[in-house]
């Protein structure tokens, strides 16, 4: 690899973890990496989340602790602020694994022009024991259009180019769910995704967490996602497998329907290929009054993994 090392740049979005905190903020500031600039916005927590910040404040670019519009917004207050050619944010419930921006430098050596580099995660429970391992899948990107059934990976462990974000970015601060995957359809517009099976950080499950504790917003987010960047059909598919279930079938439907009408007026206007060509949602697939697309339920159940 080039002497010159690049500049990586890590965000971490920050509100009311302090039982997590320190291990994030540790694992950042841990690596053996030595061009690394690290950011800790935080939304003005009141558990004690400032006091670890503060502990670490000489090891930290910048850090702040104030009110904010949510964790799209502290990500991009974060990312208008970093330096780096290659960025990444990392939840404050989150953490590295060792060497893991060694390998990310490493691999941006090896594939200069992807959009962005992805590597393993595992999935831990709050007390260290490894649930299952998530090796990234599905990153061509008529494939990643299907999130959760062909195509998954898990957001630590995915970082990007600053260069691709500056052309697609920021995120979407409508959104509270799948601003991730938002990204991923964005960013595979304008590069491809390198990716490794080896593992790079660790994800806690634990029932606080936001993907955890409101999956059927999760999945309806996603599917909003899904229409608004073209892809009618393999949204159609993911809200037919909801319907599989009967205890969710009505009330997928009505919490879509709301969702619709929240985040018609927030949501870009993406459309696949062109990020230029942007048209008002309602052209996207469904009507200005959020009507949705009739689906029958599928004979054979699926079950859908959630990010």
């Amino acid at each position: 690899m080039s002497e010159q090392l690049p500049l990586i740049s890590i965000v971490t979005p920050s509100y009311n973890q302090a039982q997590f905190l320190e291990e994030t903020i540790l694992s950042v500031v841990n690596q053996d990496y030595p061009n690394l600039e690290y950011i800790v916005i935080d939304g003005g927590s009141t558990d004690g989340s400032v006091d670890i910040i503060r502990k670490y404040a000489d090891q930290l670019a910048y850090w702040v602790s104030e009110d904010d519009r949510g964790q799209a917004h502290a990500i991009n207050k974060g990312f208008a602020r970093a330096r780096g050619e290659i960025l990444g944010w990392l939840n404050s419930d989150d953490f590295y694994l060792p060497s893991a921006i060694s390998r990310v430098a490493r691999m941006r050596h090896e594939h200069p022009k992807a959009a962005a580099w992805i590597g393993g995660c595992y999935r831990i429970d709050p007390s260290g024991k490894i649930l299952s391992t998530v090796i990234p899948r599905g990153l061509d990107p008529e494939i990643l259009a299907d999130w959760g059934q062909k195509a998954f990976f898990y957001q630590p462990s995915c970082f990007f180019a600053a260069r691709a974000w500056r052309e697609v970015g920021p995120l979407d601060e409508g959104l509270h769910f799948a601003l991730d995957v938002d990204l991923w359809l964005r960013l595979s517009t304008v590069g491809h995704f390198a990716s490794t099976p080896e593992v790079m950080s660790a994800a806690i499950i634990h029932q606080d967490a936001k993907t955890q504790a409101q999956r059927l917003d999760m999945h309806v987010e996603a599917i909003v996602v899904q229409v608004t960047h073209g892809y009618r059909e393999v949204a159609r598919d993911r809200l037919a497998r909801l319907s599989d279930r009967p205890s969710l079938r009505s009330q997928a439907r009505g919490v879509l329907k709301a969702r619709l009408k929240a985040l018609a007026q927030h949501l870009p206007s993406w459309t696949r290929g062109d990020p230029a060509q942007r048209v008002p949602f309602p052209s996207a697939g469904l009507s200005s009054r959020g009507n949705l697309p009739e689906v029958e339920p599928r004979q054979e159940s699926q079950v859908t993994s959630a990010t």
